[in-house]
């Protein structure tokens, strides 16, 4: 296999032209984006660079609390990043929801993955531990954000069905039990979506990163498959996990609406 293609940082910088060109579309048609295209390409830029350094730093001082501290501050902040993407008001009971099946969910799936799946020895290689952690916990935090949305706008605008089914005798389990179905099919349709079209429409980033790098395509089609079924398990997992114990929080302990 040919080595990898060095760039330069001129070759890099020449990649901002599609930011550019993306202001001038949304500056033609009005559309008032431009801070948020700018922002968003600052920090993407920064962060990347900032976790660059980190992870090489990392990589040559591997150690176990180091790469426990890492999966920490990646749980932290994907949580405080459900927050921000719900369009709700939240109870402190549905966050605290929120963080427990993110955790468990997310630790779960990644511990069988990483000594089951591919067996690695030491488990907290970083190399191996800290990217599959993320695209684990990153594919979680969308799924869990979703059923959140869905299932707040369930209880919501489904309220008076609830509340009457109630009123009939049932439990808050059997009366939620429609709009919980639906948060998690929600939640979970774009990864499936994303199964859906892998290898045919587009080559996942993972994959594409290993074959850039050198890597044989069998093998990279090996991890990819792999981590796309650990990233559906924790999808799963977590999900689940939200939406069986999130309902709950919009009752009291007399099976009724909160108001």
């Amino acid at each position: 296999m040919d080595s990898i293609i060095e760039l330069q940082i001129w070759q890099v910088a020449a990649a901002y032209i599609f930011v550019a060109l993306l202001l001038a579309i949304v500056k033609i048609k009005k559309i008032n984006r431009e801070r948020e295209i700018l922002l968003s390409t600052v920090r993407m830029t920064l962060q990347l660079i900032l976790t660059g350094y980190v992870l090489v730093y990392l990589f040559e001082n591997p150690h176990p609390l180091l790469t426990i501290a890492v999966l920490m501050l990646m749980q932290v902040f994907a949580v405080k990043n459900i927050y921000k993407r719900v369009k709700h008001d939240m109870t402190k009971k549905l966050k605290h929801v929120i963080g427990f099946s993110m955790i468990i969910g997310t630790l779960v799936s990644l511990v069988y993955f990483v000594l089951i799946v591919i067996n690695l020895s030491p488990w907290y290689e970083p190399r191996y531990f800290i990217p599959l952690g993320g695209m684990i916990i990153g594919n979680a935090m969308t799924g869990i954000a979703l059923g959140t949305n869905q299932l707040i706008d369930g209880m919501q605008s489904k309220k008076h069905l609830v509340e009457a089914a109630l009123m009939l005798g049932a439990t808050p389990k059997d009366a939620s039990k429609t709009i919980v179905n639906n948060a998690f099919d929600s939640a979970i349709l774009p990864t499936i979506n994303s199964m859906l079209g892998m290898g045919i429409v587009f080559l996942p980033g993972m994959m594409t990163g290993q074959i850039l790098s050198g890597v044989s395509p069998l093998t990279a089609i090996e991890y990819q498959i792999a981590i796309m079924l650990g990233i559906l398990g924790s999808v799963s997992l977590s999900v689940i996990l939200f939406v069986q114990l999130g309902y709950k929080t919009f009752f009291n302990d007399e099976y009724q609406l909160n108001e």
